[in-house]
């Protein structure tokens, strides 16, 4: 039968990249090998510099703090890596590269929070039994210090936060670590003015609810991209109706749409058109329509002459 295969990648680089919708496609990564450096080297010396304050002043809320920057020191490496596999060629192996590492790296970065969430608890429970009087100043410079540093670093992946999944990760991290230091601020502050030891467990556990809140977000995500569910920004739905609308096009089936990694799309797709083949421009133009409207970069589409293929799946 004459089931012409065609192969059409909706690779038209020149325009498809940074169009009006802010897609950021494979750029997104390129621009934050900076931003993950600076950012792993300021948040490693915090740690350090507050895990210690933070042991010597007895401050539980600086430890969980530490904790929680340090599992950001980690996360930033991950994304870091993950970035940088992404752009890596495709090999024969690997036809498509290692863009959906970053994807991977999500999920890690979510697992990771998890455990400094564990850790954290299992310490501060022990506090909230057997609380030990904290020094109030330590833990405000201290904890300033950090404000500063997590806030700088999270406005460095600010503006990739929506395209990514993977600089969200690192954004989500970072804004929830600047959040976390003002608690401790606050919590010195209180421990100042009111002397009550208890309030600093107290707040290392509000921390470990903030921490925990933004995890599970970005766990349910990265699983949704592991499973290669179609991404939140496509409406799987219009994409159908767009290829039925086709002129030539009696049915659509076969349709798949799955994430390649945290910032590309691919779509197969099998198009019954019983007039017969329509030639390379209507794949090219059909491919560069899904790029532009609904921020697919990759796409494959078969022409079936005959509706023989097609039997159940069609409606």
């Amino acid at each position: 039968m004459g089931a012409g295969h065609s192969h059409s990648h909706g690779h038209d680089h020149a325009s498809g990249h940074g169009h009006g919708g802010g897609h950021g496609h494979s750029h997104a990564p390129a621009d934050f090998g900076r931003a993950f450096a600076i950012g792993v080297v300021l948040n490693t010396a915090f740690v350090i510099v507050e895990a210690t304050f933070g042991f010597l002043s007895g401050s539980m809320a600086l430890v969980a703090d530490a904790g929680h920057n340090l599992s950001d020191v980690l996360g930033l490496l991950i994304a870091w890596g993950a970035s940088i596999a992404a752009k890596k060629p495709p090999s024969s192996r690997f036809t498509y590269g290692l863009k959906s590492s970053t994807i991977l790296a999500a999920f890690a970065n979510a697992v990771l929070l998890l455990v400094a969430i564990g850790a954290i608890l299992i310490e501060t429970v022990d506090r909230l039994l057997d609380p030990v009087e904290p020094q109030g100043w330590t833990m405000i410079w201290v904890a300033g210090i950090g404000i500063v540093i997590n806030t700088a670093t999270a406005l460095m992946f600010m503006r990739g936060r929506k395209d990514d999944l993977n600089i969200r990760g690192a954004f989500l991290h970072m804004a929830a670590d600047a959040l976390v230091s003002v608690g401790v601020v606050i919590a010195g502050v209180a421990i100042l003015m009111t002397n009550i030891a208890v309030i600093d467990p107290i707040v290392s556990l509000v921390i470990v609810a903030v921490i925990a809140w933004g995890t599970w977000g970005l766990l349910k995500d990265s699983v949704k991209m592991s499973l290669l569910a179609v991404p939140d920004s496509v409406d799987e739905g219009k994409v159908r109706a767009f290829l039925e609308g086709q002129p030539g096009v009696e049915a659509v089936h076969d349709l798949h749409i799955w994430p390649m990694s945290t910032t590309e799309t691919a779509l197969t797709a099998h198009l019954v058109m019983p007039a017969g083949h329509p030639g390379d421009a209507f794949l090219r133009d059909a491919a560069h329509a899904l790029e532009h409207s609904h921020a697919i970069g990759h796409v494959t589409l078969q022409v079936e002459i005959s509706r023989e293929q097609c039997l159940e799946d069609c409606e």
